[in-house]
């Protein structure tokens, strides 16, 4: 055996993930406003992208889907997005004349530029047209408190009070704690604080929840010794123990009636409906209509596409000016890096739209019928159908939504997992079943609340086989009481 050193020639495969690769899985799996911030950071790193402003042609035929094997037409919203070249309806003249068009020499100049109003109306609008900016919570109280206390003692206690209060209007510190920090008495504290809880909104700087309602009853004088006695016993209220609250509280099934209702008209949390902040739209990014045949027709959504374009004029100028090799070898990868992030957002809409195609072919039932219509579907059945791999369908299906006739749905949501029917048959979607028992519980009567048990009888009479403990699972998932629950509150209207 030689021990010599030698030189071999070995031929191997591996699976390297390049930068553009990564690039390309992390902006499929991104959503639309991730997608459009990445967009915005590579316009500002590389000089030879620039943002497509021209106008987009009408709206085209879209993503044909019918109820057969979904066919491929590809997608055109988004070929018109980052193609190069504008499509020729976009060259026809517009539908205007010389009567409406702007004459730039001179005259007035408003505040959103030479053109006027920005919705090129006649009026134009000043100052008054702004929103004003709402109060915080905060300065809402703090504005009451200096007003309510004359005392610099009161204010400054007032002022602690007000720092320390969370979100919801709760006050965490005790009233003899607050008083040995600032070196006060614990009864002026509690007077302070009682005063603040007369506040708008009521109910606030309270230490829980008994003491929040009893305040904001108190300010509506109707806060009895049987009220009373139900604030102290919320746990029995809780546990919808309506037998043992008429107990404490010494009132009849009617009268606890009408105190429950008066209790549910209450804020629990005063502080958290203040500073709520509108929540923020949810762009689409797959729209769907009804085709005139029938069938369905997707399309991107125009306002999710990111559209840019590779100044290939800068890029020649640069390169005829370009005298080093680091300046060349700068402008090559600049145009690499450019024009693999328009192929990237090309590819990544064509998936988009091809499996958002699939998932309502095979969901079908769903759109025009309802959630009871809903099948069963994984990753695995799509992705065989579109020939991907099922982490490829996973990032697509990540944070994407489609518009639908029946609302908005995020695209995973139609995949679920699927419970068997009774002696063979077709299995079932598990949200399906879901909305079943909720229609159950939701249609029960009063004198015959349906226990998990009967709920599991009904489903298999209808062809689902499913456990006891399934039932259960997906009765809490709906925060469904249990039926021993239910019959108590629904032995006592409330």
């Amino acid at each position: 055996m030689s021990m010599a050193p030698r030189l071999d020639l070995r031929q191997s495969q591996s699976l390297v993930m390049t930068p553009q690769l990564r690039q390309a899985i992390k902006l499929l799996q991104s959503s639309n406003l991730e997608v459009t911030a990445f967009v915005e950071e590579e316009l500002e790193r590389n000089p030879l992208l620039e943002r497509d402003e021209r106008v987009l042609a009408g709206p085209d035929d879209g993503h044909r889907v019918d109820t057969a094997p979904l066919v491929a037409e590809g997608a055109d919203s988004h070929a018109a997005a980052v193609s190069e070249t504008l499509p020729a309806e976009a060259a026809a003249p517009l539908d205007a004349d010389f009567e409406n068009v702007y004459d730039q020499g001179g005259g007035y100049e408003s505040p959103y530029g030479k053109g006027g109003r920005a919705d090129f109306g006649e009026e134009l609008s000043g100052v008054d047209d702004l929103a004003a900016q709402g109060q915080t919570l905060r300065e809402h109280l703090g504005e009451q408190a200096r007003l309510t206390f004359e005392s610099p003692r009161d204010r400054l206690i007032a002022a602690q009070i007000l720092a320390l209060v969370d979100a919801a209007g709760r006050l965490p510190v005790e009233d003899a704690r607050l008083a040995a920090a600032m070196g006060c008495a614990v009864e002026v504290v509690a007077a302070v604080r009682h005063r603040m809880q007369r506040f708008d909104p009521v109910g606030m700087f309270c230490r829980n929840l008994s003491e929040c309602l009893a305040v904001q009853l108190a300010e509506k004088n109707r806060l009895d010794p049987a009220m009373r006695a139900l604030l102290d016993n919320l746990e029995l209220l809780a546990r919808r123990d309506r037998a043992g609250l008429m107990a404490v509280c010494g009132v009849d099934a009617e009268d606890l009636g009408d105190m429950i209702a008066e209790i549910r008209r209450l804020d629990p949390k005063p502080g958290a409906s203040f500073d709520q902040q509108p929540a923020p739209a949810l762009v689409p990014d797959v729209l769907m209509r009804r085709a005139p045949d029938g069938g369905w027709i997707l399309e991107l959504n125009p306002e999710t596409l990111p559209r840019v374009l590779v100044n290939r004029g800068f890029h020649a100028k640069c390169q005829v000016g370009a005298r080093s090799k680091d300046d060349k070898a700068f402008l090559a990868e600049k145009l690499q890096s450019a024009n693999w992030l328009l192929k990237s957002l090309e590819q990544r809409a064509n998936t988009i739209l091809k499996v958002a195609g699939e998932i309502v072919r095979r969901q079908d039932g769903f759109f025009r019928h309802g959630v009871e219509y809903l099948r069963p579907l994984i990753l695995r059945d799509v992705a065989e159908e579109v020939q991907m791999h099922e982490s490829t369908v996973s990032r697509v299906t990540a944070n994407k939504y489609i518009a639908t006739p029946r609302g908005t749905f995020e695209l995973k949501y139609f995949f679920t997992t699927a419970i068997a029917g009774t002696h063979g048959g077709e299995s079932h979607s598990a949200e399906a079943v879901r909305h079943r028992i909720r229609g159950m519980i939701d249609q029960e009567d009063a004198e015959a609340v349906l226990s998990d048990d009967a709920i599991v009888e009904r489903l298999r009479q209808e062809g689902v086989d499913i456990a006891r403990r399934t039932v259960a699972k997906y009765r809490e998932a709906l925060r469904i009481p249990s039926s021993v629950q239910r019959k108590r509150e629904k032995a006592v209207p409330a």
